[in-house]
Formats: structure tokens, sequence, C-alpha cells
């Protein structure tokens, strides 16, 4: 069993090291955790022009596959950071899932049933593969001192930075920074160092997982099962994988030894029942339970917590990994504005509002999953039944059912609506993120709006719909214009998607949510959008 492609970084003694205790290094912000959380928030704050330390307890990736959906939000942000590319040309893109009961399917459905955008619904990738390509990117920034086998283990907060003591295989040494990102997964340590810890939910029932190696003819699907034949009274679920590698979900009974459980001879004649063949190999094999718990507060003080270290949600339903990417890049574009000195500290508690909401949505969601996957009462098993017996010839049977809802960009509904909403039959609102459309350059290429924003700074932008006269955007602001002598909507997808005449316009944020909306903006208006957006008001 090889558990993934594991790569190892030597560890290095970086001149911070030499200073005395009197005279600690200093820097802007120091980010806790080289996941792809860690990774991805520190490339995104590089890449806006400030250096950050990165610091990691371990000297690999590759222990394993773990997280494996990366929803197309997440590979739009990737594909700003400049790794989407790679991330969809190695992952297996999927877009269809079955929902199975017993042996029959009950029905399929289709995340992205339309065309017009650049990333698929969803691809499938081993953690280790997404792990590698940030590494590689991170390293071509000069803007990221990324240091490995630098495990954190002490915190001490002042008024205007923190200080951290970090243990190496030389010894311990001390950094001190304005702002401190832990991003270290669910048994942070920085958690208990702040005096905070984890509220919800830990359900009883253990899931199985299994990557196995295999070639199969199975279609590029996510295939869910409620009490299938091989594995009767439980639920299963099936992923393919780069590189032939099938991503297995046993459910077990809450008893069930782990340590028995994991041992390969007794994982193989469960698999074996599953697929009819015993010509596979494994990969990785682990149990887990799902969680579903938060941070009361993700802001302490200097200290700001993103990812499974803030928030922890069953894996039924990609919201884990997918949701702390949305957090990096809520955080990345504020604690920017913060660092430029054009915002005050106060924006980053509209981080916590915003990603607090969305953490308690996906426990909703994953709690709401569990229960149906896993009922505990008489009467949870009872309506579990009768709700798969409607989905075989109803609609809203099918609607009722919840094998894990997968997970969908957040909408942040703490936004201002536009002042006139009641002249919108559609569009994008306030507070939901951007739609891709696909457009026409002036050369004549085909290209995508979520390129548009890419090529406008990544910054705050007015996506406008010409009617002769341009809009007036405020200063610092980046435009992207559709019509007239800008790209050209031949599909009329833009126009559609954005419930657009002539003279509409959108304030996007520097993460492509939609600040504002107007039918025929006005300086004044536009400067009070982003004034609120940029947390003036």
């Amino acid at each position: 069993m090889t558990g993934g492609a594991a790569t190892q970084f030597g560890y290095q003694r970086h001149p911070d090291q030499d200073r005395a205790a009197t005279a600690v290094a200093h820097h802007p912000v120091v980010v806790i955790g080289a996941g792809p959380v860690g990774l991805s928030f520190a490339i995104d704050l590089a890449e806006r022009g400030h250096p950050v330390v990165l610091l990691d307890d371990a000297d690999r990736i590759g222990e394993g596959s773990r997280a494996i959906c990366f929803s197309k939000r997440s590979l739009e942000y990737w594909d700003r950071l400049g790794v989407g590319g790679r991330m969809v040309d190695k992952g297996v893109v999927w877009n269809v899932g079955r929902i199975f009961h017993g042996a029959s399917q009950l029905y399929q459905f289709n995340l992205l049933p339309e065309d017009g955008h650049k990333m698929p619904a969803f691809i499938n990738l081993q953690q280790f593969y997404a792990e590698a390509y940030l590494v590689d990117r991170a390293a071509q920034l000069p803007g990221i001192s990324l240091r490995w086998r630098n495990k954190v283990t002490a915190l001490e907060q002042r008024n205007d930075h923190v200080v951290v003591t970090i243990e190496t295989p030389e010894g311990a040494y001390r950094l001190s920074a304005s702002h401190l990102i832990a991003c270290d997964g669910a048994r942070s340590s920085l958690r208990s160092m702040v005096g905070a810890e984890f509220a919800g939910k830990v359900f009883e029932d253990q899931f199985l997982i299994a990557d196995v190696k295999m070639t199969a003819d199975f279609p590029t699907e996510r295939w869910f099962w409620f009490d299938p034949p091989f594995h009767a009274g439980r639920s299963a679920l099936l992923h393919r994988q780069p590189d032939n590698v099938w991503r297995i979900d046993l459910q077990l009974s809450p008893d069930a030894d782990p340590a028995v459980e994991k041992l390969p001879e007794n994982v193989r004649p469960r698999i074996t029942r599953m697929l009819g063949h015993d010509n596979f190999d494994f990969e990785w094999i682990s149990l887990y339970k799902f969680q579903c718990r938060r941070m009361d507060r993700f802001v302490h003080g200097r200290v700001v917590f993103a990812g499974d270290s803030a928030h922890q949600v069953s894996p039924f339903g990609a919201r884990g990994a997918n949701s702390g990417l949305e957090d990096a890049e809520n955080l990345a574009w504020k604690l920017s504005l913060v660092l430029d000195g054009r915002a005050s500290a106060a924006l980053l508690d509209s981080y916590h509002v915003e990603r607090s909401a969305a953490a308690d949505e996906n426990i909703r969601e994953s709690t709401r999953a569990t229960d149906f996957m896993a009922p505990t009462s008489r009467e949870e098993e009872r309506l579990r039944r009768a709700v798969l017996a409607l989905a075989r010839d109803t609609d809203f049977g099918k609607r009722m059912v919840n094998g894990g809802r997968l997970s969908v960009p957040s909408v942040y509904d703490t936004l201002l609506s536009t002042p006139d909403a009641d002249r919108w039959n559609g569009g994008v609102v306030p507070g939901a993120s951007m739609l891709d459309a696909p457009l026409v350059a002036h050369d004549g290429k085909a290209t995508y709006l979520t390129d548009a924003f890419i090529a406008a700074g990544r910054r705050f932008t007015v996506l406008e719909f010409a009617n002769g006269q341009a809009a007036p955007v405020p200063e610092g602001v980046g435009v992207i214009r559709i019509g007239g002598e800008g790209l050209t909507d031949h599909a009329g997808l833009a126009k559609k998607r954005y419930d657009a005449a002539p003279g509409t316009a959108y304030l996007l944020r520097p993460d492509g949510y939609v600040a504002a909306r107007f039918r025929h903006p006005t300086r004044a208006a536009l400067d009070a959008a982003l004034a609120r957006a940029a947390g003036a008001n």
C-alpha cells in the first residue's frame, strides 16, 4: 500500500534563527499550515504584494489522498492563483451523479447542465497532487518563505502583534508578526493557544475509506447507494480519481473497532463483494466519524483561523476543503487592504461574519445528510424509507433524498441589496459569487468572464454592459466592459446570466463576489457601494 505519491521536503535553516532572542525577526504575516488552505492563502496574499512566512510542522505531502472533490468555485479561485489549469488537466472531470437504492437507480443529476463555463462542476484529484502544485506555485513567488519542520509551540498576543515560538530540528527560535493565520487543520494547536475550542456534534456512525487501484469501466460519475446488495443496511459511495484509483466509502456500525476494520485483510472482502472481483490493490485505508463543529469566533485579536482549524464538517458533500478555500479567498483580499492601509482592521470582522455564516450553512447541510444516511431513531428510519420509496416515482421525493448535498458557493446575505432591487427579474444577487460566461476578445479569440476578471487585476471591478457611455468608475477600480468597444457576448449568456440591459453594471469584490448592482450607476452610488464593501461603513 503506497498511500500516494509522497514528496518529502528537507528542513533548511533560515537566517531568522540566527538572530538573538532580543532581536526577534518581524514579518507582516505568518501562516501556520501548508495544506491547500494555507498554501492558497499565502499565494493569494503574495500575489497581492505582501510577503508571507508559511510554517509547517511536517516535511512531506502525500499521506493518503484525503480530500479529492474540488468544486468549480475552488477551481476558479485556483485559476486566479495560476494553478487552475494544472489541477483540471490532472484531475478527473465530472458533472453527473447517480443515487441508488438497493440495486436500482433512483435518479441521476447534472451539476452543470449548461455550457459556457471555463471550469467543470467538479474534479476529483488527490489532495497530495493539489498540494504539490500549490507548493510549486509558491516556490515561484519570492514573497513566500516556506519553512518545513517548523512547529509553533507557543503564542504571545500583544496589542499590535503576536510572537510565536517555533521548534525546529536545530532548536527553537521566535518570530513576531502583525497577523497570524492559523490553517493548521482540525487538530489545530493554535485553538488551544488562544483558549478556544470546537463546539458542535460528533456522530457515532463510522465510515471506512478505501482508495483502490484497478482498471474499471465505471463511468466518471459520483455513485451513491442506500442499502446496496453488497453492503446491506448501510450506504456506499464510489468516485474515480486520477491514475486508475477509485475512492470507496462504506458506512460501518457505530460499535465497529477501527483498528480491526482498517486491516487490509478485513477490508478486502468488503471491496470484493462490491466490485465482484479481487483484482485491485490498496492505495490508502482510513476510518472517520462525521463531525460538525466550529469555533465560536474565527478572529482572536491578531490571530485568524481558516479551514479545518476554524470549522469541520463531514466529508459527504465535499464541503470541507472547498469551504476552506473560500475562507482563504475571503480573508486574503481583506487582509491585503488592511496591510496597505486602505481599510481598518475592522474589515477582518466581516471575514468572521461571512465565513462563520457559511460554516453554519455547511454544518446544517452536513448534519441533515448524516441524519438521513445514518438515522438514529425509529422515526428517522421510517421517514427515510418513505422518502426512498417516493423518490422512485416523484420529483419531490427525489429532492428529499440526501446523500450529501454537494458544495456550492456561499451566499453572503449580509451584503446590502441594491436600491433598485424591484427592477430585476434575475441576475446575480449581491452577496453571491459571479457567474462565468463565454466572451470574445478584440482579437477574435474566445475567452471567459472569469479570465477578464483576472486580467482586470483581481481588485474591485465594475462589470458593465455598455450603452454608449462608460460607467463613472472610481479611481483604482478595474473595468470589464461587455458590448461597444469592449468584449463581445456572442452567445448572449452573459446578458442572460446577469439580467443585463444596456447600462447595467455590477460591482465585483476582489474575491469575485457581487458587492452591488445597478441599472444605471452614478458615481455617488458606486462610491457608496465601494465604501461599504471595504468596511468604511
